[in-house]
């Protein structure tokens, strides 16, 4: 396949750069490369499978869940905003467990734990659902952080395009969650549990069996991911200008993303359509931001770096989401796929520059880890500043100033951290 005659080459890494002496990584064990190129792609493929549907398919549940549990509005919020919460604060252990355990071992125990909290979140009570509902969130909290890593170790030459799969499957997962979640209920006959746990543990298992023959023990995996840097540790990303720049890229698009997959059924049946109609409306912008990801791909083969990606997605996102709240009627199917590219695309963007600002892999999993423990935590505060300005005004006029001023903040990064460079200061 072409694919992955362009991919292949790219998974034995080489040495680095001149440019950056000392900088040097580990070669692989030789092995077929079509056939283990593939495979890898088939696990980061099931991998991101794994790390959206299991959160994304609760919304539509939640009501027989609150009714079943017999908890509160407070108590489901707090259920809400949990995971996001989560994603953020394991975000930061997981660099310190990539210097102690390999890839493939940390990934494997992830998904084992992650299949275990899905089976606790089907419980009975709701501490295990609040649990339960940790448990499936912190190990893919610690996944997001290493994933990025792995693609610069193993695919350093194809970061946009693989990134973009990888980014791409995301989405799909979360667009499948809610999507495959009420049809299940109705399959099983139960209104929460079995769909809940089906979508979660079956799955994981399976991945799990596929990252280990995929990551195999090679010798970059058979010991822990130590820092090729004099020093053992990656750079000092607190204190350095263009990490904040990738944090702030990433927070502004976590923001937006969550934000939209949390109020945009709400906005749609203010908006005077169905509640059918806001569900499908929600499904249609996560399927849309496939095509997204995927022209960013596309699109970065013929770019010499990512500031006008950057500035595009920012502008496509603003245009949907003014077409989706304050536009005419006629234009709202259209201006939900416009929003569905710019966030499909950005939340693409915002991953690959993990890898592309980064000199080497450990420096990727420190700047993922800043990037997304920060980023995350922004992200929670959006559907709740959007729900308060909205309770506050009772329109969705000022919510959407925000989003639009946090377009504007994306846009004005993109052309600091679109600039092709890596964290050390020197070009790529």
């Amino acid at each position: 396949m072409p694919i992955l005659s362009r991919l292949r080459s790219d998974s034995v890494m080489r040495p680095s750069s001149p440019a950056l002496p000392h900088r040097t990584q580990r070669v692989p064990e030789a092995e077929p490369p079509a056939r283990r190129t593939a495979l890898l792609l088939v696990a980061l493929v099931l991998l991101a499978l794994n790390l959206r549907a299991p959160l994304t398919s609760v919304a539509p549940l939640l009501k027989p869940l609150r009714d079943d549990l017999r908890i509160g509005d407070t108590a489901v919020g707090v259920l809400t905003s949990l995971p996001l919460v989560c994603l953020g604060l394991f975000a930061f252990v997981a660099p310190r467990l990539g210097r102690r355990h390999a890839t493939r071992t940390l990934l494997t125990v992830s998904l084992a734990v992650l299949a275990a909290g899905g089976l606790l979140r089907a419980g009975t009570s709701p501490v295990a659902v609040f649990a339960g509902t940790v448990l499936v969130a912190a190990p893919i909290g610690i996944a997001n952080v290493l994933v990025p890593g792995l693609i610069k170790r193993r695919f350093p030459r194809s970061v946009p395009r693989v990134s973009a799969l990888y980014s791409g499957a995301l989405t799909a997962g979360a667009a499948a969650g809610p999507a495959v979640a009420v049809p299940l209920a109705e399959a099983t006959g139960s209104p929460w549990r079995i769909p809940l746990l089906l979508l979660v543990v079956p799955l994981a298992l399976v991945t799990a069996v596929v990252v280990l023959i995929a990551l195999g023990r090679q010798r970059d995996e058979a010991a822990p991911d130590a820092s090729p840097v004099p020093g053992g540790r990656p750079p000092a990303l607190w204190r350095n200008a263009l990490a904040w720049q990738v944090t702030v890229f990433f927070g502004a698009q976590a923001l937006l993303s969550y934000t939209v997959f949390g109020w945009l059924p709400t906005i749609w049946q203010d908006r005077g359509l169905s509640q059918a109609s806001a569900g499908l409306s929600l499904s249609l912008c996560n399927a849309v931001g496939v095509l997204g990801a995927w022209l960013l791909a596309v699109s970065e083969r013929r770019l010499p770096d990512q500031r006008a990606a950057g500035g595009a997605v920012a502008c496509l996102t603003a245009v949907g989401l003014t077409g989706v709240v304050a536009g005419p009627r006629s234009l709202l199917w259209p201006s939900n796929m416009v929003l569905g590219l710019g966030l499909g695309a950005g939340f693409a963007l915002a991953l690959s520059l993990f890898a592309l600002r980064s000199p080497d892999a450990p420096t990727t999993a420190a700047l993922s880890a800043m990037g997304q423990g920060i980023g995350y935590l922004i992200g929670v505060l959006g559907p709740l500043a959007a729900g308060a300005l909205h309770d506050v005004t009772d329109g969705w006029t000022w919510p959407l100033a925000a989003l639009l001023l946090a377009c504007a903040v994306q846009i004005t990064v993109a052309f600091a951290v679109g600039r092709s460079r890596v964290i050390s200061g020197e070009p790529r």
